[in-house]
């Protein structure tokens, strides 16, 4: 079984260690890839179909029926600004389609205010192994594929 995992933001995928943060660089979380997100103010959606787990302005997790679960982080060190310039559209607990929108931010805003707006999208407790596919070195929109994870 195969989970098609979309991009969250629109952006440039770029891989995991273009991330300025060793934990996510060296995928210590996890494998994935990163999108350096489209500097204007934007929507942030879900990469699966699942349930959000775990929501913070700056980072959520949806977790699949079948207990895939899928890490996206907004900026690096954003937890810092402590939800400002996030809006939350979604509460744990509930059910969301791929695509469906959960924050939205303004990557620009993030980049001004000294922080780094790139987007870790980690497969967590996957193997670099698993995942396959991976959109690198492109240009997607939301909700394009960013790789396909063998379950």
């Amino acid at each position: 079984m195969s989970l098609r995992v979309g991009s969250p933001v629109p952006g440039r995928v770029v891989a995991l260690s273009a991330v300025p943060d060793p934990v996510f660089a060296q995928a210590m979380v996890g494998p994935g890839v990163a999108v350096e997100p489209a500097r204007s103010r934007s929507d942030v959606v879900s990469p699966v179909d699942g349930t959000v787990v775990t929501l913070h302005p700056h980072a959520f997790v949806v977790a699949t029926s079948d207990g895939a679960a899928v890490l996206v982080h907004l900026g690096i060190d954003t937890v810092k600004r402590k939800g400002e310039g996030f809006e939350l559209h979604v509460v744990k607990g509930e059910q969301v389609l791929a695509g469906q929108r959960i924050v939205t931010w303004d990557p620009a805003e993030v980049e001004a205010a000294g922080f780094a707006p790139i987007c870790p999208i980690i497969a967590l407790d996957a193997t670099a192994e698993s995942l396959g596919d991976l959109a690198l070195d492109v240009d997607v929109a939301a909700n394009d594929a960013l790789f396909d994870w063998s379950r």
